[in-house]
């Protein structure tokens, strides 16, 4: 019998598909901007999947929608360990979450968020002065640290099955700053982690130059545009009028292509062009939408030290915008070379079925390599 505890964080990645790259501070804009809570499915996805497993399990867990919901929902009969002080909830009761499931004596502590929820889930616990070992299942906007699963089914299937840990880092990040286009990572904390493949990485910021890569794809798109865009501009307010709609990623490697593109891009957001001209800048799921045409290409690049082309930072460029693209995958040599497949976790186990396979990655004017999707 495996004891796991279970705590989510129910408002971790609202933020990301209304174009916002997080939640802190951010719940009640998030709101307005009609931003669903992210959290609850990817944890019904994980208990689910760890339900399917022969490995009996004994869950222990927060109440209501910081696990209790969740567990039920997922098949289980959990025991409650304790409740919220109110309605909303805080990084202060994760951490009397993560308090009360240690007195359980749990051989795991499952978690569902992101980088913020990570770091409250590890500092608490080495206040305690345990080496319970955490698993992350990927809810939040930013995932930089090393304790997550790739999915939240592989989280299941992790949990279940583990049977050795190592030692792993958990870094976050400065919201407002990464707002503002300012990435830098801070180790916060160590925590042991199950081994197994479907563990990722650290993000790794930087690395290589991207400048004759970005050249080359953003003179295809202009190319594409005398091409196929009338002389006038007249008549050409309504969107797929004239040339296709670029929706162009967040990342250093994208971000060099805005620039050959003539604008200052949002690093770290997405833009959507069209026609010769940014239609929307740092756009929401919902910019985006509003702007596609009869034919869209959504220009990514893949994290590094991950491979993640979509589910980690770039939420805006949803399921529902996937389905409606072109994918053009653009990085350097170096970083297909560090980073060895692709992944992707949009949320939607169908479209990430039908994405994985092998995925055509431009990696300079004419040369292109083959990368699997798994």
């Amino acid at each position: 019998m495996r004891r796991i505890g279970l705590v989510v964080n129910p408002i971790a990645g609202m933020g990301g598909r209304v174009g916002l790259k997080g939640t802190d501070n951010k719940v009640e804009e998030a709101r307005r901007r009609g931003a669903d809570p992210r959290s609850p499915s990817r944890a019904r996805a994980a208990l689910e999947h760890l339900g399917e497993q022969p490995t009996e399990v004994d869950l222990y867990t927060y109440g209501g929608e910081m696990g209790e919901d969740e567990a039920v929902a997922a098949g289980f009969s959990p025991t409650v360990v304790g409740h919220p002080d109110g309605e909303e909830t805080s990084a202060a009761d994760t951490r009397e979450a993560v308090r009360r499931l240690l007195e359980a004596d749990i051989d795991l502590l499952l978690f569902v968020g992101g980088d913020g929820t990570a770091v409250d889930v590890a500092e608490t616990l080495a206040d305690a002065g345990t080496e319970v070992p955490i698993l992350g299942v990927p809810g939040g906007v930013k995932v930089y640290s090393s304790v997550f699963a790739v999915t939240p089914r592989a989280a299941g299937r992790i949990a279940a099955t583990f049977d050795r840990t190592e030692t792993r880092e958990v870094n976050d990040i400065d919201e407002d700053a990464y707002r503002g286009g300012d990435v830098t990572t801070e180790l916060k904390a160590l925590a042991e982690v199950p081994v197994g493949d479907e563990i990722q990485s650290s993000k790794q910021i930087g690395g290589g130059t991207v400048e004759a890569l970005a050249e080359a794809v953003a003179g295809d798109i202009l190319d594409d545009e005398v091409r196929t865009t009338p002389s006038s501009r007249a008549g050409r307010d309504a969107a797929g009028s004239g040339g296709a709609t670029y929706v162009l990623g967040p990342g250093s490697t994208v971000d060099a292509v805005k620039t050959e593109l003539g604008f200052n891009g949002s690093p770290l957001g997405v833009d959507v062009w069209r026609d010769g001209d940014v239609v929307a800048a740092d756009a929401s799921e919902s910019d985006i939408l509003d702007h596609l045409g009869e034919r869209n290409v959504v220009v990514v690049s893949p994290i590094g030290g991950q491979g993640f082309i979509f589910g980690r930072g770039n939420d805006q460029i949803s399921p529902a915008v996937i389905r409606r693209s072109e994918i053009e995958v653009i990085a350097s040599k170096q970083k297909l070379d560090d980073i060895g497949v692709l992944r992707v976790d949009t949320g939607d186990p169908r479209l990430d079925e039908r994405l994985r396979g092998w995925q055509r990655v431009r990696v300079g004017k004419f040369e292109r390599r083959l990368l699997k999707v798994v």
